[in-house]
């Protein structure tokens, strides 16, 4: 009984506007053929209803039937529904011509009420609706003064939620839904109708006269999300998003907040849930030590630790105001959790031992590294002091101090190493492997590739110079990369170190490489520009220590699944830990010494397959996930 109420409650103001349109048309004919009958002496008697009339009724009522014009919403009536009813009026005129005529061959149909009809009927049809519309908007307007209009693409859970998101700020006045789903068509929800699908975002949006976009798609994935913003592009109609759902439950952002369409929404791929209870069973009530924690992966693994129950972190930074930033921000956020902060460098011993003591933690996080691989190649001391030395450093002290769990951060550019961040890196895996052979903690390397908006990386750079008007500064037109959120990494990490494996060499499923060109482009168009027109891309050539394309897997290292999909096992090559600790001590001396030359061919001796880019010769092999298909570069 509720059903048939409600579908007769959404089908009564399309009857009522049927019946008002017939009603027109029945006045426009008799109307017209009023006046043209009593212009004459001896006006005819006109019959108020007769056969001719149910013959205009019906065939008028068919065509506006055909041509959609019941489809439409007075609230939203505009010049383009005008000609809806010009072109209806018209076709109808040839339907009542053809029905007269082989009813009474057009016998007392006045020719010149034929030629007026359509110009008359659109008139009476029209009208109705634009004062309606006006009405309207004047009644709106006075009950939501300055509210901003809103059109939202996606009638799901996410749009109906942010309806009631909308109408409770009160500073936003939603108008209706597009949707692609065939089942919402000419429904409602909230009250709102499903005006269409989202390929007519900006035909809907002019004839709506909205104000904002806002995709309310949480869940696509980053090739429909490219495809919406294209299309909310073409409107020329600002346009924001709602929070994916990840991002609300990891306190990013809030329900019902809309935010700027990022960069992340449009390469990023959504992630797989990962399994929160062994993350927390592995750091609930845990003390924890991440090490580079003001930077952009050593602060968000705080975050996340805090947030998954650690009870005691030490972070450990060399920057004073980063240091200053993220203990202020857990204090704030986590008042809970006790914050050490230890402020030095980690590639000192006593630093680091004296950290390891203040918090004995369970578990150690090592993301203190130089990462920019340019600046490195002319900084050779100093990546082998920071990024090596310093990894061994704070990797044997975490053995001595019983940690249960050792992880590094790596990255792919440690695979086939071309530069001197690859290679220091790698040596550092090395390092971390011969460390495991004895005493119980657990040795974990982490690799992945480029992470999205980290600091100094790619996505800052481009930003700014987009902000300055060009040029954008591309390496290569083919160079890619891999990429990864922040948040979506370092959860990934936590998972990966929750593996209880005494030793691993773990790599993240980063999806399929980005052509940086098309970043660039990418960027360039949510900035409201055009590239080549607006702003340039500039190819500037690969820089020292750059390749085109980086892998993840080394081409003599086995791997396998783990029980996430999102995290692959490779199986080592054999380290030696004899020529690890001695190749640590020659770097040592060189480092001492400043001795350039003798520590480069100590690094080229520690890691073999150290060649620079300009000196390889064989391809480098990406393996693929599960699920994936295998290429080749």
């Amino acid at each position: 009984m509720s059903a048939w109420k409600d579908r007769l409650k959404h089908r009564l103001p399309r009857m009522a506007v049927i019946v008002h349109d017939l009603a027109m048309v029945w006045v426009c004919w008799q109307g017209l053929h009023y006046l043209r009958y009593a212009l004459q002496p001896t006006p005819q008697p006109l019959a108020p209803f007769s056969s001719t009339v149910l013959i205009v009724l019906v065939a008028q009522g068919l065509v506006s039937w055909r041509v959609g014009l019941y489809r439409g919403l007075w609230r939203f009536a505009s010049v383009p529904d005008l000609f809806n009813i010009f072109k209806a009026s018209l076709f109808g005129l040839l339907a009542v011509v053809v029905g007269l005529f082989f009813y009474s061959r057009l016998d007392l149909v006045s020719r010149a009420a034929l030629l007026l009809y359509p110009f008359v009927l659109t008139v009476l049809l029209g009208a109705p609706r634009l004062i309606f519309r006006a009405w309207k908007d004047h009644s709106q307007q006075q009950a939501r003064d300055g509210a901003e209009r809103v059109l939202i693409l996606g009638a799901g859970q996410a749009g109906e939620a942010l309806v009631r998101d909308l109408r409770r700020l009160g500073s936003y006045d939603p108008i209706g839904f597009l949707d692609d789903a065939v089942s919402l068509r000419g429904t409602r929800l909230q009250g709102l109708p499903v005006l269409g699908k989202i390929p007519d975002v900006a035909r809907v949006a002019r004839e709506t006269g909205a104000q904002l976009l806002v995709i309310a798609m949480p869940s696509v994935d980053a090739v429909v999300m490219r495809r919406v913003i294209g299309l909310c592009e073409e409107s020329a109609v600002p346009f924001r998003t709602v929070p994916r759902l990840a991002d609300i439950l990891e306190g990013r952002s809030l329900p019902g907040q809309l935010k700027e369409v990022a960069i992340e929404d449009l390469l990023g791929r959504q992630p797989r849930a990962p399994d929160w209870k062994a993350i927390r069973g592995w750091l609930g009530g845990r003390s924890v030590l991440v090490t580079g924690a003001g930077g952009s992966i050593g602060s968000e693994l705080c975050r996340q630790c805090a947030r998954h129950g650690a009870s005691r972190i030490a972070l450990v930074e060399i920057d004073e105001l980063a240091l200053l930033t993220i203990e202020a921000e857990l204090r704030r956020d986590f008042p809970g959790i006790l914050c050490v902060p230890v402020l030095g460098d980690c590639g000192d011993p006593a630093v680091i031992a004296h950290a390891l003591k203040l918090v004995e933690p369970e578990a150690v996080f090592h993301a203190a590294a130089y990462k920019q691989v340019p600046l490195l190649q002319g900084q050779l001391r100093e990546a082998v002091r920071n990024n090596a030395l310093a990894t061994y450093t704070v990797a044997k002290a975490s053995r001595e101090a019983d940690v249960g769990t050792f992880v590094l951060v790596s990255t792919d550019k440690a695979v086939d190493p071309v530069n001197v961040l690859g290679a220091t890196k790698r040596f550092a895996e090395m390092a971390c492997q011969a460390l495991a052979v004895a005493r119980t903690t657990r040795m974990v390397t982490v690799r992945f590739g480029n992470v999205l908006d980290s600091a100094g990386s790619v996505v800052p750079l481009f930003r700014e110079q987009i902000r300055r008007g060009g040029p954008v500064t591309v390496t290569h037109p083919d160079v890619t990369r891999y990429f990864m959120t922040i948040p979506e990494a370092c959860l990934l990490i936590l998972q990966a170190g929750s593996i209880g494996v005494q030793q691993a060499v773990y790599t993240l499923d980063m999806g399929e490489p980005v052509a940086i060109r098309v970043l660039a482009e990418q960027m360039i168009r949510l900035a409201g520009k055009q590239p080549g027109k607006d702003v340039v891309i500039d190819y500037i050539g690969l820089r020292p220590g750059e390749r085109l394309h980086e892998t993840l897997f080394h081409m003599d290292e086995r791997y396998s699944s783990t029980i996430y999909p999102s995290i692959l096992q490779a199986m080592p090559r054999a380290v030696a830990a004899e020529r690890v600790d001695a190749s640590v001590e020659a770097m040592r001396a060189s480092v001492q010494a400043y001795d350039l030359e003798t520590l480069e061919a100590a690094l080229r001796e520690a890691v073999p397959e150290f060649a620079p880019a300009e000196e390889r010769a064989r391809p480098a092999t990406v393996v693929v996930f599960p699920g994936r298909r295998a290429r080749q570069h």
